[in-house]
C-alpha cells in the first residue's frame, strides 16, 4: 500500500504533467485522478482543490526563491555576479515548473503570487543598486533578471555551463557592472 506522502507526490507529479498538457485551468481533478487510476474522493483527501494543488507545486519552490533573497539580503556586502549566478541557477532547477507558472498567470494572480514576484523583482533590484535605484538602473535590472530567467526556459538544450555564462554575462553587461564583478553606478 502506497503511503500517503507517496500518493501525494504522485499526484503533483501527474498534475504537472496534465497542467503541461492541456493547462491549469483546463485540467480537472477528475482528469488527475483518471490519469492515477484513483477515485475523485481518493485525491480530494490529499488536495481539496485545484487551487490547493497548484499552490502545493508552486509553494516550495517560492519558499526556496524567498530563502535565497533573504540569504543574500543578511550578507554585509553583495556580490553581484554570485547573486545573478544564484538566480540563474535557481531558475535552471525550476526551469519545468517555471514554463508551468509563466503559462498560467491567471492563476497565479488568483493564488496572490503576481505581487510576490514582483516584490522580488525590486529587491533583487535594491540589492545590485542600493535602496533607491534610477529608473534606469531599476529598468536595467528588470531586463537582466527577466532574461536570466527567460534564459532558463527558451533554450532548454543548451549545456548548463555554458549557458549559465552566456546568460550571466549578458546580465551583467545590462546592468552594467565590470568584468570583475563591481558594480557601477549604472547612470
Amino acid at each position: 500500500m502506497a503511503r500517503p506522502a507517496d500518493t501525494k507526490h504522485r499526484i503533483q507529479e501527474v498534475a504537472r504533467e496534465l497542467f503541461a498538457q492541456q493547462g491549469v485551468q483546463r485540467t480537472s481533478l477528475q482528469d488527475i485522478a483518471a490519469r492515477l487510476g484513483i477515485t475523485k474522493p481518493a485525491l480530494y483527501y490529499h488536495f481539496s482543490s485545484r487551487e490547493e494543488l497548484v499552490r502545493s507545486i508552486v509553494q516550495p519552490i517560492i519558499e526556496e526563491e524567498e530563502a535565497f533573497l533573504a540569504s543574500q539580503e543578511g550578507l554585509p556586502e553583495v556580490e553581484p555576479r554570485s547573486l545573478l549566478e544564484g538566480y540563474f541557477d535557481f531558475h535552471y532547477r525550476h526551469r519545468d515548473d517555471m514554463v508551468l507558472m509563466l503559462g498560467e498567470l491567471t492563476t497565479l494572480a488568483d493564488l496572490g503570487l503576481i505581487n510576490r514576484v514582483l516584490d522580488w523583482r525590486r529587491r533583487l533590484t535594491r540589492l545590485i543598486y542600493g535602496p533607491d535605484p534610477t529608473l534606469e538602473q531599476a529598468a536595467r535590472a528588470t531586463i537582466a533578471f527577466g532574461g536570466i530567467q527567460d534564459c532558463t526556459i527558451q533554450f532548454p538544450d543548451a549545456p548548463h555551463g555554458e549557458l549559465r555564462r552566456a546568460a550571466v554575462s549578458g546580465a551583467c553587461a545590462t546592468l552594467r557592472l565590470q568584468p570583475h564583478d563591481g558594480a557601477t553606478d549604472g547612470r
